[in-house]
Parts: C-alpha cells; sequence; structure tokens
C-alpha cells in the first residue's frame, strides 16, 4: 500500500514537472502556430502514440461508461485548453496563472460533495490553499501591479472549475477496472471530437510543411508524446491512487516549475519575491497534503 501511494505520488509529480515546462514549447510554437492547431497536433499525436503503446480495444462498455468518457474529453482535453487560451488573449497570463491555481479548491469541493470515498476535508487543507494562493500570488505578480479584466479572468476561473470536473470524471473512470491507457485513449478521441468544430471558428491550418523546421518538430513531438501520451497517463494513475484532490494539490506548483526553468533555460533573472513565492507555494501543497483527509484516499481500490 504504502509503495503504491509513492508510486501515485511521483506520477503527480513528474506529470506536474513536465507541464510546468510546457509553456517553452507553446511560446516557441506560437510564432507560427494558432493556439488550436498546437492543441490539435499534440492530441493527435498523443493519441496515435498511445494506440502504438498499447493497440488493445476497450470493450464492454456501457453507455453511462460511454457518456463519463465523453464528458472527460470534452472537460479535460477540449473545453479546459481552450477556456484557457482565450483567456490569455483578454488577461494578463500572470492572472490566469494564479487563478487556474484555484483548481485544487475547486476539485476539493465537488469530491466532497461527488465522490464520498475520498472522505472529510480537514483545516489543513483550506489554510494550506491560502498558504499556497500567496505564494503563488508572489511568483505571479513579481514586480508588476495586479490587473483585472472580467471576461478573461472569469474564463480562466471557469477553466479552473473545469479542470476540477476533468478530475472527478477521471476518479469515476478509474472505478471501472479498464487500463488506464485504455480509457485515456477513450478520453482524448472524444476531446479531439468535440475539438474538431472549433478548428473552423479559430483560423485552423494543417500546413504540416511547418514541422519541416526542427525546432517546431521537436516541440510539438514534445507536447505530443511528453505532455498528452505521457502526462494524462500518469496523471489518471495518479488520481487512481490517491484520489482526486490529494493530486490536484500539485497543480500548485506549476508556477514554481515556470519559475525554475525560466531561471535555468531562458536565463532570466529570479527575485527575492519569486524566491518567497516558491518557499510558500510549496509550504502550502504540504499543508495541504498532510493528512488531507480522514480516510485513506485508495480506499477500497485494492478490492
Amino acid at each position: 500500500m504504502e509503495n503504491r501511494n509513492k508510486a501515485g505520488h511521483l506520477c503527480a509529480l513528474l506529470t506536474i514537472i513536465i507541464w510546468g515546462t510546457t509553456f517553452i514549447s507553446t511560446k516557441i510554437l506560437l510564432v507560427d502556430f494558432q493556439p488550436v492547431e498546437i492543441l490539435f497536433f499534440r492530441f493527435v499525436m498523443g493519441l496515435l502514440a498511445l494506440l502504438i503503446i498499447y493497440p488493445h480495444r476497450l470493450k464492454t462498455t456501457t453507455k453511462r461508461q460511454e457518456l463519463t468518457f465523453a464528458l472527460a474529453g470534452l472537460c479535460g482535453i477540449c473545453l479546459y485548453y481552450l477556456l484557457e487560451n482565450i483567456a490569455l488573449t483578454y488577461t494578463m497570463a500572470s492572472n490566469v496563472g494564479v487563478i487556474i491555481s484555484v483548481a485544487p479548491f475547486f476539485t476539493a469541493i465537488m469530491s466532497h460533495l461527488f465522490l464520498k470515498e475520498e472522505g472529510k476535508l480537514r483545516a489543513n487543507f483550506f489554510i494550506g490553499f491560502v498558504v499556497a494562493m500567496i505564494g503563488i500570488f508572489l511568483i505571479s505578480f513579481n514586480g508588476s501591479k495586479l490587473e483585472l479584466n472580467p471576461v478573461g479572468d472569469l474564463l480562466a476561473l471557469l477553466a479552473a472549475f473545469v479542470w476540477a470536473c476533468y478530475s472527478i470524471l477521471t476518479k469515476k473512470i478509474s472505478s471501472y477496472g479498464y487500463h488506464t491507457i485504455l480509457t485515456t485513449r477513450r478520453v482524448f478521441f472524444y476531446g479531439i471530437l468535440f475539438m474538431i468544430p472549433t478548428l473552423f471558428m479559430f483560423d485552423f491550418h494543417l500546413e504540416l510543411s511547418r514541422f519541416t523546421n526542427p525546432v517546431y518538430l521537436f516541440n510539438i513531438i514534445f507536447l505530443g508524446l511528453g505532455a498528452s501520451a505521457l502526462c494524462f497517463v500518469s496523471w489518471n494513475l495518479a488520481v487512481k491512487v490517491l484520489g482526486a484532490v490529494k493530486t490536484s494539490i500539485y497543480i500548485y506548483m506549476v508556477p514554481v516549475i515556470t519559475v525554475v526553468t525560466s531561471t535555468l533555460i531562458l536565463h532570466e533573472q529570479i527575485t527575492a519575491l519569486s524566491i518567497i513565492g516558491t518557499l510558500l507555494t510549496l509550504a502550502g501543497l504540504f499543508l495541504s497534503e498532510r493528512k488531507t483527509m480522514r480516510k485513506e484516499v485508495n480506499h477500497g481500490l485494492t478490492k
């Protein structure tokens, strides 16, 4: 049991480390690609990779299960990324970074309402949430002032809520007993299906010739194989083992990873506020993680 929990934490940590660095690849690709083009290419590549890695069919699913897969694809693959990208066109990236980090709070509330096996939340979760949000605020608004934009900020808040929905749906899917790669692949399929109508709305162009540029090719491979195929499988495994709430808490680390990678790769200068914010964010994570639930989050998963 203890080794299983450790594996769950490692999966969540690996996922967040990779997701925290994707902004670099996305920033490079945005020079010649629309946001919706990047999303479509990365998830199609991710789906194909999972088909090659585990070429088995997901059989004997019920209509209710297929509906859950479809909703997970709509929330976690299509709506979340579209809302986040659209929000970035209306408000500052720092606003979006802070607001998206509210996702664990939404996940905790929804988990308490819909996933009774997750147990009852303790005060330390909410204390950790406040501490982490202060840290994330310091990181995101380091050297700049807060500028509210109702449209963009509300879209980012909606994206955080949608990701919480995805986490709850993922937890539900994990109870079906299917192989994680098969369920992730099915979610990808529905996500891409829901994404197709948006391609006509956001000026999508296939133009595969752009990938003759080795820099673009490397970054889309990183996003497709690493951030999509690998990370969604590892994230779903973490949710299966740890539960939706404990796994979602790792989202607090994304701004921290961003600060570290910006310093190491982009050679951006780290400031005292960034260091204080990073320490507060990590402290908040550990506070929220420490005996967050009264019950073991993996109760019932070993039956």
